[in-house]
């Protein structure tokens, strides 16, 4: 495993389907990045749940995950499921977002994820950010879609337990899920730490990288 920087990440853009989308692949991720650079600007868009208790819950949550950012945060009514027939709606928020920052550093969810809502925001990424790092990140789900993940994030111990408490505390609504749980956060965050060698991690997928080893 080589361990490579992506440089310094001021403007991060991170975007999800759903609420909690975006806490549940990549909230140790950015616990970590956060922390480690007080004022990062974090520009993010969920396209479902505003109005409700699921934005209220968003918001909270999102601030937790991003501790002393400046975070801006835009949640959409798309109704949950019917992403494919909203195309135009969630593109245009996409395009919207792509207009108002240059990220050092793009987290959206995979392209090939088994559920349409997340599949299709990730195809709208490809094409809004061509020219960026976008770090792909995973759900766990009933469908079994897990793939072969190319980047890590390690997680100290005490992040990943952090991320597991953040997840039940500010979600309230998805605790009677029975995927929604300790055991289910923290195991695939073991597994993928031994997969870099590290306690605990956030995986990724990652379609195309520019090197710069002259620099």
């Amino acid at each position: 495993m080589i361990g490579l920087s992506a440089g310094r990440a001021d403007r991060v853009v991170a975007v999800g389907a759903h609420c909690d989308d975006i806490a549940i692949g990549a909230g140790g991720t950015l616990l970590t990045l956060c922390r480690a650079r007080p004022g990062v600007r974090v520009d993010a868009l969920v396209l479902s749940g505003g109005g409700g208790e699921r934005e209220k819950e968003e918001r909270a949550a999102l601030a937790a995950f991003c501790p002393d950012a400046d975070l801006r945060l835009t949640v959409l009514k798309l109704p949950d499921g019917r992403m494919p027939a909203h195309w135009e709606e969630a593109k245009a928020a996409v395009e919207e977002l792509r207009e108002r920052t240059e990220p050092d550093l793009v987290l959206a969810p995979r392209t090939d994820d088994a559920h349409q809502d997340h599949r299709g925001l990730a195809k709208l990424m490809t094409t809004a950010f061509r020219d960026h790092l976008v770090l792909r990140y995973e759900i766990v789900k009933w469908d079994g879609d897990l793939g072969r993940p190319s980047a890590y994030q390690p997680l100290t111990p005490e992040v990943a337990e952090e991320k597991v408490r953040l997840l039940q505390e500010h979600y309230p609504s998805q605790r009677h899920r029975p995927w929604y749980d300790r055991e289910a956060f923290l195991g695939l965050a073991r597994i993928r730490g031994i997969e870099c060698h590290a306690r605990y991690a956030e995986a990724f997928d990652v379609a195309k990288l520019t090197l710069n080893l002259g620099g």
